[in-house]
């Protein structure tokens, strides 16, 4: 009887430990109580450093060394290509976009890179234009270079933080944008869903209806329906935050990530829907939502699906960052070491820049999990 006693107390023991520990997890990183002594405070602060600085003693990038504009390192021909745009060479430019031929995940991320440039000065892009007036690549930079402009002008503040004069100069610049996007389809090879794909945030923005915004979608997965990128543009205007609901989004995420081969890497899409939805739902809690049945089988397969892909397929890095958030929450801490090892450095990404501390966010996600894995840290 007395070792049952015993056993037993040992379980509530176990189990009250797993509990502070789940706790401390939900609170580290808040606001310390205004009655904490100054003494408490700097202890603690001390203590916070101390363990900080053995995590990057194990060699992990430091707090001031993170990027919090890139998702991964910039590849060296994009610096290149956007130094010579800016410079005036229009032509280095063209040449640019040609090299990325149908790939066009690649094509993309090409395009948005001498776009914001163009948003910046465009120059470069009127001389491009008036030297060629039908080249499908440049009324394509020219179309998302209206996009950025307009979201430039709207910022990245929620609709209630957003001013009314914002919203009418960003409405009237996105449907100068549509006009340049239906330009590029016009001029665009049959083949190339890019320009349809450079009407997505324009859709977002003016809120097309449903039927509009499917009818732009089928143009694109008939062109390409494994475009990833593609994919999550269309979360987006799924989501409640902007034209639909979780129930949307879910079924969009879904069906997107059921079309896709293993290495695909389309299991990102529904991740990141969990994760609006978390974000979007204030009765949801991370420590519990991340946790449930869907997420977590979510979680698994998509942990199969990186293990399909090409290791130097530059997209593994968007679900990397994805997954390294959930493991943390569904406390696999190991298994979110190994996808921090993997993107450390560059934060830039979901789910780290929708807090209001990218850099924040990040560390304790990634200090706790290296602190729990590593014996005596």
């Amino acid at each position: 009887m007395i070792g049952l006693i015993i056993f037993g107390v040992m379980l509530i023991g176990a189990a009250y430990k797993a509990f502070a520990a789940r706790k401390a997890k939900k609170a580290a990183g808040t606001p310390a109580p205004a009655a904490q002594s100054a003494a408490t405070a700097a202890a603690k602060a001390e203590e916070k450093a101390r363990q900080a600085a053995a995590v990057v003693a194990l060699g992990f990038v430091a707090e001031e060394d993170l990027d919090t504009e890139n998702a991964r390192p910039v590849p060296p021909e994009r610096t290149a290509a956007v130094a010579a745009v800016t410079a005036g060479d229009w032509e280095a430019g063209a040449a640019y976009l040609e090299a990325a031929g149908k790939d066009w995940e690649e094509r993309w991320q090409r395009v948005r890179a001498l776009a914001e440039a163009a948003a910046e000065d465009d120059a470069w892009l009127l001389a491009w234009r008036s030297a060629r007036p039908s080249d499908p690549s440049a009324a394509l930079v020219n179309a998302d270079a209206g996009v950025a402009v307009a979201w430039n002008v709207r910022g990245s503040q929620s609709g209630s933080r957003t001013t009314q004069e914002q919203f009418r100069v960003f409405h009237e610049l996105l449907l100068k944008a549509q006009e340049y996007a239906h330009e590029a389809q016009r001029l665009a090879d049959p083949a190339d869903p890019v320009p349809y794909m450079a009407e997505q945030p324009i859709a977002q923005g003016l809120g097309y209806p449903h039927e509009q915004y499917r009818e732009l979608w089928a143009q694109i997965v008939a062109r390409d329906p494994k475009v990833l990128v593609a994919h999550t543009s269309a979360l987006q205007y799924w989501c409640e935050k902007w034209r639909g609901s979780h129930e949307l989004a879910l079924a969009f995420a879904r069906e997107s990530a059921a079309s896709g081969e293993p290495g695909e890497l389309l299991s990102l899409v529904p991740l990141t829907a969990y994760i609006e939805q978390e974000m979007k739902d204030p009765g949801l809690k991370p420590e519990t939502f991340f946790k449930e049945p869907d997420v977590v089988a979510a979680v698994d397969a998509a942990l199969a699906d990186l293990a399909a892909a090409d290791p130097a397929d530059s997209r593994t890095g968007r679900l990397r960052h994805v997954l390294a958030w959930l493991l943390f929450w569904q406390d696999r801490d190991a298994e979110a070491v190994e996808q921090f090892r993997h993107i450390d450095g560059y934060i830039g990404a979901v789910p780290w820049y929708y807090s209001g501390s990218p850099k924040g966010r990040y560390l304790h996600a990634r200090n706790w999990s290296v602190r729990v894995t590593t014996p005596g840290l």
